[in-house]
Formats: structure tokens, sequence, C-alpha cells
């Protein structure tokens, strides 16, 4: 099968199944915290349901801009992941991702409320936090395989995570971001609710806001993607281990949140690029250096 049949069929593999596993990790994720919350929890298909009842509700929008930006924003998540998938390019990845998170900072700025705006302000500086992060994980797969193209980092003999674990471990510190868990969850209902009340979606309702969730679960099927990028190589043999850190991030992520109270965003914007710069820019420094 030629090169190019290979990488329509990954990008049409994500955008079917996606949003199936990413449901299925939401659920997960409430039932693991509710067990460790000694609960019984939602069942494991409740995303799901909750995503039909929002589509079945009438949106009710406060300004009619906010659905094209909601729009926006899962249209660049889906190629984001589209193009990661398809073994693009992968600074052109996480170009394209950021484009994501700024239709969503507009989205709710497109709204009278002041906890929409509130939250895209706060939204704005966890761009700010985790953005360095993820252009020196580009740089770094550039300089550890001598491309951005993700199908020749993928035919690497051995392991990026070899050659990159401090941007490996600054990486999965900026993923709490993206997976909006505590500590770093301050712009959006999850955790910031008494404050916030929804935040970014405060005044997105019905599909609009169906749009939003199933947008987050390409998104979580994509940052795991990412962190796979880093132990898979010529032998597919290296997908066991990949696969198996990818759930060890999960589950990590859930533990954090269940055990860490919320930052404000002074600490979680020092701390994030203080971790940037000692785990990802050492570790490009030391790849530059014996390149």
């Amino acid at each position: 099968m030629s090169d190019y049949m290979i990488n329509v069929i990954g990008a049409l593999l994500y955008l079917l199944l996606a949003p199936l596993l990413g449901g299925l990790l939401s659920g997960l994720d409430r039932k693991i915290s509710a067990r460790m919350q000694r609960r019984v929890g939602p069942p494991l298909l409740q995303p799901f349901y909750d995503f039909g009842k929002l589509w079945d509700k009438q949106p009710i929008a406060v300004n009619k801009a906010e659905g094209f930006y909601v729009f926006g924003f899962l249209l660049f998540v889906l190629l984001s992941g589209a193009f990661f998938f398809a073994r693009g390019d992968i600074l052109l990845v996480v170009f394209t991702l950021t484009m994501a998170s700024v239709c969503l900072i507009i989205a709710a700025y497109a709204t009278d409320s002041p906890y929409s705006q509130v939250g895209a302000e706060r939204e704005l500086v966890q761009t700010m936090a985790y953005e360095p992060m993820l252009l020196m994980a580009a740089l770094g797969f550039y300089l550890s395989g001598g491309s951005f193209n993700i199908r020749e980092i993928m035919a690497s003999d051995t392991m990026n995570i070899l050659r990159m674990p401090g941007i490996f471990l600054g990486l999965c510190y900026i993923l709490l971001i993206k997976f909006r868990k505590s500590p770093f969850d301050i712009s959006m209902s999850h955790e910031a609710h008494q404050e916030l009340i929804g935040g970014v979606k405060t005044e997105i309702s019905g599909r609009t806001l169906g749009m939003v969730e199933i947008a987050e679960w390409y998104e979580d099927v994509f940052l795991l993607g990412l962190v796979l990028l880093f132990f898979v190589t010529s032998s597919p043999w290296t997908l066991i281990p990949g696969l198996v850190v990818c759930g060890l991030v999960f589950f990590t992520g859930i533990l954090v949140d269940n055990s860490c109270a919320r930052m404000k965003w002074e600490k979680m914007l020092a701390s994030t690029w203080l971790f940037s710069f000692l785990a990802g820019f050492i570790n490009v420094a030391f790849l530059m250096y014996f390149k």
C-alpha cells in the first residue's frame, strides 16, 4: 500500500473513530474519578447520552457569531488531528491546534456575559502557558529525527523518548492544561464553576455546546497520539509500550485532578513556563549541541 493511501486511511480513521474513543475516555474519566471519591459514578456511556440530549435541544445564542466561531473551533481541532494521523507536518499540526484555541476564545468574547469573558481571558492565559512547550516538542522532534514530517519521525530506529525525556515530561505537564484538569482548570466549568459558572461555555447551549464537547473528545485522542509519537518507531512492537504509557498519562491526569486544589492563573503561568524551560529548553539545547 502506498504512503498516500496510508495517510488518507489514518486521517479517515481518526475522523470516524476519535469521537467514539474520546467519549469512552470521558466516561472512563468520570467513572475512575467517582471511584477515587468512593462514589458509584455515572454509566460509562453517559457522555454519549449527554451529547444526544444536547443535540436535541434548540441552541439559544446571545450573538450569532458565537456559533460560527465554535464551528471554527471544531473544524480546526478536526484538521489538526487529521494532519497528525495523516503523518503530515508537526509544525502545521501545532499551528492548526492554536487556531482552534483562538476560535474558542473569540466565541467566548462574542457574548456579553462577564463569566464568558473572564473565562476567555483565562483561556488566553492557558494558551500562553502551554504553547511554548508544544513548539519545543515540535522542535525537539525535528532535532531528534531531522524532519518535521511525522512519517519520517515514525521511521526512526530508536524511540524519541530516549533523546527527549525532558520534552516528554514537559509535554505531560502541559497536558493537564489541555485535558482541563486541576490544578490548571481555570477557564471552564470543570473545576472553576464556583466562580465562573460555565466559564467559556456559559452562554453556549444546545447543539453549539455539543460541538464543543465533541471537539474536546477529538482533541483528547489527538493529544494522546502525540504522547504515542514519543515511542513509535519503524518497529510495530513499539506501539505496545506507547499505548501503555498513554494509559498511564491518562490515569495520572485523573489522579492529579482528584488530588490537587486549583491554582491561581499567575502560579499556573509561572510554573508552566518554569517547567517548560527546565525540562524542555534544556533538552532542546542538549539535542542542538549533540546534533
